[in-house]
């Protein structure tokens, strides 16, 4: 019996490689092992870098929040912490919005948690 190659699926792979490699400078986007190589570094970057975004905005934000509690006198850790004691229960993202964009709103916030 002669051998069968699913030569239909092997190229639609290697095209689907290919394609996503487009862009890439040199060998690394015509070239399929050198582009397969590629497109698998790309990707491990690519999920990495979606948790890294997550970390790098929460940090971000407490910068944020830091800055708009120490115009009225507190850190911010004394800030988080009278929050938590008060049952405020705004979150970093929020919190951060309010102090950059919206201050009259933020020291209420603080006004409130240092009765």
């Amino acid at each position: 019996m002669p051998r069968s190659v699913n030569s239909v699926a092997s190229r639609a792979r290697r095209k689907k490689v290919m394609k996503q490699a487009k862009g890439f400078f040199a060998r690394r986007k015509n070239v399929w092992t050198v582009a397969k190589n590629a497109v698998e570094k790309a990707m491990e970057y690519a999920y990495r870098g979606r948790k890294e975004k997550k970390r790098s905005f929460r940090s971000l934000w407490i910068m944020r929040i830091n800055a708009g509690a120490r115009e009225y006198g507190m850190t911010y850790s004394q800030f988080m912490g009278a929050m938590k004691k008060n049952n405020i229960e705004l979150n970093r993202k929020v919190l951060a919005d309010l102090a950059m964009n919206h201050p009259e709103a933020f020291k209420a916030i603080v006004d409130q948690i240092k009765k």
